[in-house]
């Protein structure tokens, strides 16, 4: 039996790379004819002429399929759309603008067919990425592998294919504040890589500012760790630790040696110190209200108990 592929494409203003990227699809399928696709452009509230331009394509082709927002919901509202409406064996998210390469496809095919559940498309160089970019991406996956339950390879890309099996347990996922990428890594399965130098952009602008990539790593900091929650309650308990020492230092130096040593510390240090004790003392309880908050977060997540590859002699 012939496998569908679906690959879903993202869209914000991408009139002029729309008819491009879907040329390049169809072309690339027509060297891997044993492979059925579709392709869902999901249209993300743009402001020029990307959704007409998808239609037209949808009408000459009904292989091409299209989904509207009514407004701009961001890139990864769009992405889990796409996949939520994909109907293939495996599912391929890809950018609209042409900087992952059209001509991995099949090789990501291959991966898949030689057992993989995910194959990730790993960027090794990205032409035209500004310096500041590039030094905030590599801050970026320092710190969230350093906090993050779910380590992130750096490098790697929305370009993915996702198998099924994978697709339906992504399905399940209810958050609203997701980095699509970090969700499926959580999942686990089987993975392989597939290096990438990113092309430049066809046409356009990057539509993704430093402002959207900033709120996206906090948003993904905060989804995949409570160490950011916690912070406060080791702060909290370093301050104790620190004050109770240097205040029984104080009281000892002060009140039982008389003050041998001179130090000569004035009534108004001690209640400085007494203040900062104090104060860790309120941050620790906030830690300790966090742990509470987190598994609350925990909770509400909806994330499911565990997630189960294969099964065998069960229903």
């Amino acid at each position: 039996m012939q496998k569908t592929i679906s690959i879903v494409i993202p869209v914000f203003n991408e009139e002029k790379n729309i008819p491009l990227i879907a040329h390049e699809i169809v072309r690339i399928f027509g060297t891997i004819p044993q492979y059925a696709y579709e392709i869902i452009f999901v249209d993300d509230g743009s402001r020029d002429n990307s959704q007409k331009v998808m239609e037209d394509l949808a009408k000459i082709d009904e292989k091409i399929k299209t989904i509207e927002f009514s407004r701009n919901f961001g890139k990864e509202s769009a992405t889990s759309a796409g996949i939520h409406y994909a109907t293939g064996d495996a599912v391929i998210a890809i950018d609209a603008d042409l900087q992952h390469p059209v001509s991995l496809i099949p090789q990501l095919i291959r991966r898949w067919e030689n057992g993989a559940d995910v194959v990730i498309g790993l960027r090794t160089k990205n032409e035209g990425q500004s310096a500041i970019k590039s030094f905030c991406s590599f801050v970026y996956y320092k710190i969230i592998n350093a906090i993050s339950d779910t380590p992130i390879e750096p490098g790697a890309t929305d370009f993915r294919l996702i198998d099924r099996k994978v697709v339906d347990e992504f399905n399940k996922f209810t958050e609203h504040d997701r980095m699509t990428r970090g969700l499926i890594d959580w999942l686990g399965f089987k993975r392989e890589f597939v290096a990438f130098q990113a092309n430049e952009r066809a046409n356009g602008e990057a539509q993704y500012s430093l402002l959207k990539l900033a709120k996206l790593a906090v948003s993904s900091a905060v989804s995949h760790s409570l160490i950011p929650l916690k912070m406060a309650g080791y702060l909290g308990t370093c301050i104790i630790f620190t004050a109770g020492i240097g205040g029984l230092v104080v009281f000892i130096q002060r009140y039982m040696l008389n003050d041998m040593l001179g130090w000569n510390i004035s009534g108004t240090a001690q209640l400085a110190i007494l203040m900062i004790f104090f104060m860790g003392v309120m941050l620790a309880c906030l830690g300790l209200i966090a742990l509470y908050i987190g598994n609350i977060h925990k909770e509400v997540s909806g994330r499911p108990l565990y997630v189960v590859r294969k099964k065998r002699n069960l229903k």
